[in-house]
């Protein structure tokens, strides 16, 4: 099963980012590693179980790491109280978990956030993955494509804006509306989009379950979280697109205020649960029979005119991007790549569907047996996961490939070959 790596990568990064990484002291590194060790050890009864486990810190620049505890082949050394070494670079570098040298790890991107909290926040969230296979849940990141059109994200942002009302208020009442008004958009969403209800559960059981858990375990008092989660939500916002972020702010919501209700309901879940079904069940509402009528009856509670009025114009402007790909990796010759043992890093929040002939990746790497690919300037994912097309290469130097905002460093036993109509791919020798 391909692995997929979700986080913000290392090309991503900027100079102000890079300057703060080489002042990072070491001594900061162990009062990193025991904040979040004692906040998990205080917050074990979450889950039932501490989440503290095998951490890496990275330097992306440098690749240099910090671990918490040894690697079980010894390439990393012991250094004052904890480990440190090089992270070869067949391995991507995320905000993820990773399986290496033996271990399961929770890797997170140097530098932290400057705020406690936040970095409490964070770390934990990536130690719920790391502990995710224990807990019962599968590590499942599908596609929602619909979240980028315009009817997926107008009642998204409507359901989202609910959301915020509701973490706000303090009157019981008005939660308690605010969440049935949220709670019918996404229902009308689903009834727009058939089988989105499956794939944006799967995701929310990944990566809400594990934002969720980050929010618990970083111990914010109740005004500090409702600011943190609706001020997420606003920057969600500005995301480019919403596909594969949004669990992040749902399910964070609905979970965080019935923690208030059950301190318990996180632990009665499982990997098959409809969590909508359950906040709806949990939260003992009542979904009108009408549900179009309700969206429309309660959509201007929630900025509905200008919403649909942005996600319109984002809707024209989209289509001009989309052909223009279209044309980059499927009509024009191509250089298309499959897949063997591929491994893949992406930022989340700037990905575009093209239809149903899958998803450019603006910022990637790729790595996989031919080689490590880095993307700069876009590529096409097949919905299937089974091949990647970037433009046609420009220059050979030796292994070194590179094409129009990409860079291939080719392995031994593989070659490229052209076909009649100019398209290029990657075979074995």
């Amino acid at each position: 099963m391909k692995q997929i790596i979700l986080g913000i990568i290392l090309f991503l990064l900027n100079q102000n980012t890079a300057a703060q990484q080489r002042h990072i002291s070491n001594d900061s590194i162990r009062v990193f590693f025991n904040e979040i060790k004692k906040a998990t050890r205080e917050k074990s009864n979450l889950w039932n179980k501490d989440l503290y486990n095998a951490l890496l810190f990275v330097e992306p620049q440098t690749r240099k790491v910090f671990a918490n505890e040894p690697d079980s082949i010894g390439s990393l050394q012991p250094d004052q109280n904890m480990y440190t070494g090089i992270l070869p670079d067949k391995v991507n570098i995320a905000n993820t978990s990773i399986n290496w040298n033996g271990k399961r790890w929770a890797m997170v991107m140097l530098p932290l956030p400057a705020h406690k909290k936040d970095r409490i926040n964070l770390l934990a969230h990536e130690l719920f993955h790391s502990a995710q296979p224990s807990l019962g849940f599968a590590l499942n990141n599908p596609d929602n494509n619909h979240l980028d059109q315009m009817d997926g994200r107008t009642y998204l942002r409507l359901e989202l804006e609910a959301l915020k009302k509701a973490v706000l208020s303090s009157s019981e009442k008005e939660i308690r509306q605010h969440l049935i008004n949220a709670l019918v958009f996404r229902k009308y969403r689903y009834i727009l989009y058939k089988g989105s209800d499956t794939s944006e559960n799967d995701l929310e059981l990944n990566e809400g379950m594990a934002e969720f858990t980050g929010v618990m375990i970083s111990n914010r008092n109740k005004k500090q979280t409702a600011a943190y989660l609706a001020d997420g939500i606003n920057r969600f916002f500005t995301n480019p697109t919403f596909v594969r972020s949004f669990a992040y702010h749902t399910i964070p919501v609905y979970g965080y205020l019935l923690y208030n209700r059950d301190k318990n309901w996180n632990k009665k879940i499982t990997n098959t649960t409809n969590l909508t079904r359950y906040f709806i069940n949990a939260f003992q509402i009542s979904i009108p029979v009408d549900i179009e009528k309700a969206v429309k009856d309660n959509m201007n509670q929630y900025n509905g005119m200008i919403i649909s009025q942005e996600e319109t114009q984002r809707h024209e402007k989209i289509k001009k991007i989309i052909a223009d790909y279209k044309f980059k990796f499927i009509e024009q010759p191509h250089f298309e790549i499959k897949f063997e043992k591929m491994n893949v890093s992406f930022d989340p929040r700037n990905i575009i569907p093209i239809e149903n002939k899958g998803t450019v990746y603006p910022n990637m790497k790729l790595t996989d047996s031919w080689g490590i690919l880095n993307v700069e300037k876009g590529a096409l994912m097949s919905p299937d996961w089974d091949k990647v097309s970037i433009t046609n290469p420009v220059r050979t130097e030796g292994k070194k490939i590179t094409g129009d905002g990409w860079t291939l460093d080719l392995a031994n036993g593989y070659t490229l070959e052209k076909d009649k109509a100019n398209n290029y791919r990657l075979i074995k020798k």
